[in-house]
């Protein structure tokens, strides 16, 4: 696989062809190389690493499949082109050279935010993304080697509810801080300094420079980019946390035993939404408040003065769709007013939007809403909440039912859309034939029931590229597969594919018996996650094997 990609696409190689085991784990070997010298501080070796994998044909495939099987693969950019064939790919592969590469501007478009602005997003033509993916794949293991310990925004393995678990941690015991400095950063993304980024960013400086410079289309109208990373470039996360990191390290340098001498200071980051817990109002407002605002003007940055405040905990405050505040000493995270809202309205305006839909293909558009809504708040107190949001949606169905029929009485508009199932009644239930002949019931799904399940967060300094850490994600592999309906299925078919047995003793994996599983093929070295990689063992048996 370390051919030259010419000397591969003129050897007659297909798409179809291509061992994807083979390339994951060569790319996968030289992020581990990566890491490791990251760690040990030599940058000359990483910069070698770094070229290795931006001019290998492994590197580039998986970069040409990165960007052709994602959600923006059939959204073209200002050429209007779109990689669909499969000789359009190993075309596309032969085609990323970096000599005599030049980026084509941005199609810019405007998504409406909650607030009545809009949010410049940049799409880059398809060649422009598969560079920048490929590129990613030599710069994400120094990022995540280099991170702040307590950021989780546009993260590998990181998510909301790590940084929620975090606030919940920093914020929950009786001692804890009181104050908290909200910060937002006034567009982040379109005010990055390019002369930082490029000075300080461990990448191709001669391709980040291209790329940072390449202007962007707007109304058939050229404008240039003198700031800022473009939103919706497949590299541009990267680059902002990259921006970011460091904040975490200067607050602990300029306040040396902060989370000891009574400061209780904590951060908490993502992407460019942040808190910075404190013991007084007065030293977060005039100490460390003033100490981030310089750390953001070396960057080009400035922080929002509309969201950003300081707050005592037992007001509360928001962050990431939550409300997190004290009542009477115990702190308590709840979904926020305004995203209870949102999702209210969301929901509000796919029933008016199909009035006329069948009620099976309606469900069909509610049930991803309501179970990806439920699910996101499923580990803090939401349970009443998931009732109250229940209560709300269920006079908005009986108006689409009702309506559809103005002429017939309520007891037979209830008997024809809402049914009784068990001990509920007026369960929201249509009946549909399905290509057998037989009929399938679908049925709404209601919050309530989703269960609350407290969040395991990530150790702050977890590397997903780092093969000593493979283990430790494994584990968390598992654990989510077992919480989520899909990840079940799976592991139910591996269980039936060994016979209900361990792999190891032969011996019975029951209900009640402690188990985990195994990659076959390691993910770092190119495996999957699919089912015919996996293997279960008993708890015990995979520690001694």
């Amino acid at each position: 696989m370390n051919a030259s990609t010419l000397a591969c696409a003129s050897s007659g190689m297909t798409w179809d062809g291509i061992s994807w085991v083979d390339v994951q784990r060569h790319v996968r070997r030289l992020q581990a190389r990566i890491v490791k010298a990251t760690q040990e501080g030599r940058w000359g070796k990483v910069k070698a690493l770094q070229w290795l994998l931006t001019h290998s044909f492994s590197g580039k495939a998986l970069a040409v499949k990165r960007v052709t099987e994602n959600k923006g693969k059939n959204t073209p950019g200002v050429d209007k082109v779109i990689w669909k064939t499969s000789v359009a790919k190993i075309n596309a592969i032969a085609s990323m050279k970096r000599r005599g590469y030049s980026p084509l501007p941005l199609r810019r478009v405007l998504i409406p935010k909650k607030n009545g602005k809009t949010r410049p997003l940049g799409i880059p033509v398809m060649k422009c993304r598969a560079m920048q993916a490929l590129h990613l794949l030599a710069l994400e293991p120094v990022a995540e080697t280099t991170a702040d310990l307590n950021s989780y925004g546009f993260r590998p393995e990181r998510s909301t509810a790590d940084a929620g678990a975090q606030c919940f941690n920093c914020l929950s015991k009786k001692v804890a801080a009181e104050w908290v400095l909200e910060a937002d950063i006034q567009g982040c993304f379109d005010k990055i300094s390019h002369d930082w980024m490029i000075s300080n960013i461990p990448t191709d400086k001669v391709i980040l420079r291209k790329w940072l410079k390449a202007g962007f289309m707007y109304q058939n109208e050229l404008f240039p980019t003198e700031a800022g990373t473009p939103q919706g470039g497949i590299i541009s996360p990267v680059l902002a946390n990259m921006t970011l990191d460091g904040l975490e390290a200067m607050l602990a340098e300029k306040f040396p035993g902060a989370k000891w001498r009574r400061l209780k200071m904590n951060m908490v980051r993502y992407a460019d939404d942040f808190i910075i817990t404190g013991n007084s109002k007065a030293w977060l407002e005039h100490e460390v408040k003033p100490a981030v605002v310089e750390f953001l003007a070396e960057r080009g940055l400035v922080l929002s003065p509309e969201k950003t405040k300081i707050t005592h905990i037992k007001e509360g405050f928001d962050f990431l769709g939550w409300n997190i505040r004290k009542y009477s000493g115990t702190l308590l995270m709840k979904p926020s007013k305004a995203n209870v809202k949102a999702h209210l309205d969301k929901i509000r305006e796919i029933i008016n939007g199909n009035k006329s839909a069948k009620q099976a293909n309606l469900i069909r558009l509610l049930n991803p809403i309501l179970r990806g809504w439920a699910n996101y708040h499923s580990h803090v107190v939401a349970k009443e909440t998931f009732v109250r949001v229940d209560s709300d949606v269920w006079p908005m169905l009986w108006r689409w039912a009702a309506r559809r029929h103005p002429n017939k009485r309520n007891p037979w508009v209830k008997g024809k859309y809402f049914k009784s199932r068990g001990a509920r009644n007026w369960v929201f239930a249509a009946t549909e034939k399905i290509e057998d002949g037989t009929q399938k019931e679908i049925i709404l799904l209601k919050e309530s029931d989703t269960p609350i399940q407290r969040h395991v967060k990530i150790k702050a300094d977890a590397n997903p590229h780092d093969p000593k850490w493979e283990p430790y994600f494994e584990s968390r592999w598992g654990m989510k597969m077992q919480r989520s309906s899909r990840g079940r299925r799976k592991l139910y078919w591996v269980w039936l594919k060994q016979d209900g047995l361990c792999s190891v003793c032969q011996e019975p994996i029951a209900k009640g018996t402690p188990w985990e599983t195994r990659h076959i093929v390691k993910r770092t070295e190119g495996g999957t996650d699919a089912a015919s990689n996996l293997r279960m063992y008993h708890l015990n048996c995979r520690r001694s094997y």
